[in-house]
């Protein structure tokens, strides 16, 4: 079975608010669709995390190494394309398209072999996975009430990110998790995410340190990006001394730029996202790398219902895993798939079973969303 043709579209009407830029519109254009066409009539679907014109210019690039290709080896595909584009890309929006189409030819091999991902990925180690509601932080009354409609929604977990946390004083910060842990109680798990990646990010080791022992007096599960992400030796730093788990890489692409965080310690969790570090490919590569250094694998995954697929069966074929990102509420997660993903009564998701990814486009939805 050969590759004919590629088709991408972007997503626009239903992009939810992001704390990295304050004004940033339902209509701004975040994820693309990739779909990877064949020659005997199957499409694979894929995600990645930026922006159709981006995308569209990756492709035209990498068009003449998938023409013609075999569309039923992802890693061989995927590792060409990237070795290929080191020069005009190497870990960029190049990876990003890379990881799109990646992502679309696992969902090929498995509607080929008749088999979940998961299980070519090596198995299924388990057969659902917890979820948490990803959402912002907000000023205390509106921040209870996006709560208790996350809690509303089944989610046993949920992780709070970005602005006002980190962003005026130490007080805030800690009424902003007061709030948080009176609102859902003892019961409910609760992640933070200060954002240390939004542009000019002013915190050093110093406040991530006393940040994270005042998080771990209300039992934080972790404390993600609590610094830039290319500071290596701060991150080796603060997970040495930080009374609770240490989390980052969302930002990173290719498996070498996480080696060092996982292999020097920097880190308790490690957080690829699959629509942009470069496919499904890529993430199972990083997250054997993590179980083999006792890092647990989370992904990154601040998605579409096609990403949020990819990385349930990401985390079943991995021996030591917990959590996957599920961002509530969205459009590109709750309607642009057929039978969109939903917490059970236990606050868990189950790892499709059918053919591929195990997921539909909605027609309707990316009629209303795509362009």
């Amino acid at each position: 079975m050969k590759i004919t043709d590629i088709r991408i579209t972007g997503l626009a009407g239903g992009t939810v608010e992001g704390g990295w830029v304050e004004d940033l519109k339902p209509d701004d254009d975040l994820h693309t669709i990739v779909e990877v066409i064949t020659d005997e009539g199957l499409t694979g679907v894929g995600s990645a995390y930026t922006s159709k014109a981006l995308v569209a210019g990756a492709v035209k690039l990498l068009m003449p190494m998938l023409i013609g290709e075999r569309a039923d080896e992802p890693m061989r595909v995927s590792e060409r394309l990237r070795q290929s584009t080191f020069w005009q890309g190497r870990g960029g929006s190049v990876e990003h398209a890379i990881s799109g189409l990646d992502i679309a030819l696992w969902d090929l091999m498995g509607k080929i072999c008749q088999q979940p991902v998961s299980r070519l990925l090596g198995g299924n180690y388990r057969s659902k996975v917890k979820p948490y509601g990803s959402i912002l932080f907000d000023e205390p009354p509106r921040l209870r009430d996006k709560l208790q409609a996350t809690v509303a929604r089944g989610f046993k977990a949920i992780k709070l990110g970005w602005r006002p946390f980190g962003r005026r004083d130490a007080k805030t910060d800690e009424r902003l998790i007061q709030t948080a842990r009176d609102t859902v109680g003892p019961h409910v798990e609760i992640m933070v995410d200060a954002g240390g990646s939004e542009q000019f990010w002013p915190h050093g080791y110093k406040w991530a340190l006393q940040t994270a022992k005042m998080l771990a007096n209300y039992d934080v599960v972790w404390f993600e990006e609590a610094l830039p992400p290319d500071d290596l030796e701060g991150f080796i730093e603060l997970r040495r001394h930080a009374p609770l788990p240490i989390a980052t890489g969302e930002v990173l692409t290719r498996r070498q730029s996480f080696r060092p965080f996982i292999e020097r310690r920097a880190v308790d969790v490690i957080q690829p996202d699959c629509t942009k570090c470069g496919g499904i490919s890529e993430a199972i590569r990083i997250a054997w790398m993590a179980y083999e250094n006792n890092v647990l694998y989370v992904p990154h995954g601040w998605n579409t219902g096609i990403g949020l697929a990819a990385d349930l069966h990401l985390t079943a074929a991995v021996p030591v895993a917990k959590y996957v990102e599920y961002l509530t509420p969205t459009p590109y997660i709750d309607e642009l798939i057929l039978n969109p993903f939903k917490p059970d009564a236990e606050g868990f998701l189950r790892v499709p079973e059918t053919p591929g990814l195990g997921v539909q486009l909605n027609p309707e939805a990316l009629r209303r969303y795509g362009f």
